[in-house]
């Protein structure tokens, strides 16, 4: 069926008081912890009106189609296979579809939602029609060894290895009432490593987008703290091309500013925390260690950056308005 665009004219042509074009927003998923929190981001905004379905009709295929494809910008919140038949549904061209599930982030035909990557990166999100969300872990992993691999101070063959902590809302709302019950199983009290057959799901697009001929011995541990994220990726220098100085000058020189910023040092006491950049919707890049044994740190928030906020924020180029509209920066 081709989609009709003339019985929606309306619908695609909304303007606000003021007389600026309202984009037309439709969050698919809007009741999950992804869903909620870019609900949260632009519900205060004057540019975006939200097109919300009535309790009733928010299973309803025909309605979710109908929302879809008269909304100018869609964000998919969902489990993989209904990001899939979500994304079969938008029949109108002029839609944005931006996927925050694990469907379509190698998929043909789909823009990488990670800005920082290259300003080439930048300019095909701000003119992407489906753009896929990258995965939390991803993230931080992607900021740090990206960088790296393109400039020739890791090899692509180099075998890595990761580990990432994470507040418990990266669980969705399940492992959210598993650790937030008046009564929970002592195991939650301390912090849980899983993904222990090494085939978690965020590992494919990390090897695609880095070019990583080498999968990554990944570990992610999630701990009782709400949101929040550490990945850490350690390296001996004896596989770097270079100096330990050449890998802090190459990942200050890409992130000197945006929502992607190198910082120098620990906390001030010695310690790393996962909680500093919680609620935030930007990203820190430190290395620390010594000039034999590097650790290669990205702080975010698992929720923000690591979801909500790279949703909004790749919204926001395809719009045309400054990356940052609507997001958090500092804590309040």
């Amino acid at each position: 069926m081709v989609y009709n665009i003339q019985r929606y004219t309306y619908f695609l042509h909304f303007y606000s008081a003021k007389g600026h074009f309202m984009k037309q927003v439709f969050i698919d998923g809007a009741s999950g912890t992804t869903g909620l929190r870019i609900y949260e981001r632009l519900a205060a905004r004057s540019d975006i009106s939200l097109i919300t379905l009535p309790e009733k009709d928010r299973k309803d295929p025909s309605a979710i189609r109908d929302a879809l494809n008269r909304s100018d910008i869609a964000f998919l919140c969902l489990p993989d296979e209904a990001a899939l038949e979500a994304a079969e549904m938008v029949e109108n061209p002029a839609t944005v579809v931006l996927d925050a599930s694990t469907a379509h982030r190698t998929a043909a035909g789909w823009v990488y939602g990670f800005p920082e990557l290259s300003e080439s990166q930048r300019e095909a999100v701000r003119a992407g029609r489906r753009i896929a969300v990258p995965g939390c872990h991803a993230s931080g992993m992607i900021a740090l060894i990206y960088p790296l691999v393109e400039s020739g101070l890791i090899r692509k063959d180099t075998a890595l290895f990761c580990f990432s902590l994470t507040g418990y809302s990266g669980g969705g709302k399940k492992m959210i009432a598993q650790y937030q019950a008046g009564e929970r199983s002592a195991l939650l009290d301390a912090p849980r490593q899983y993904a222990l057959t090494q085939r978690h799901k965020h590992l494919k697009e990390i090897t695609h987008v880095t070019g990583l001929t080498v999968t990554p011995v990944f570990c992610p541990i999630v701990a009782d703290f709400y949101s929040g994220m550490e990945v850490t990726v350690p390296l001996f220098i004896k596989d770097v091309q270079g100096s330990a100085e050449d890998v802090r000058a190459c990942l200050k020189n890409r992130y000197r500013d945006g929502l992607v910023r190198y910082q120098d040092g620990d906390d001030g006491d010695g310690f790393l925390s996962a909680a500093q950049m919680a609620w935030l919707d930007t990203m820190t890049v430190t290395v620390l260690g010594n000039e034999e044994r590097l650790l290669l740190c990205a702080r975010f928030d698992n929720l923000g950056k690591g979801a909500s906020g790279a949703a909004i924020q790749c919204m926001n180029l395809t719009m045309g308005v400054p990356e940052e509209t609507g997001l958090c920066l500092v804590r309040k």
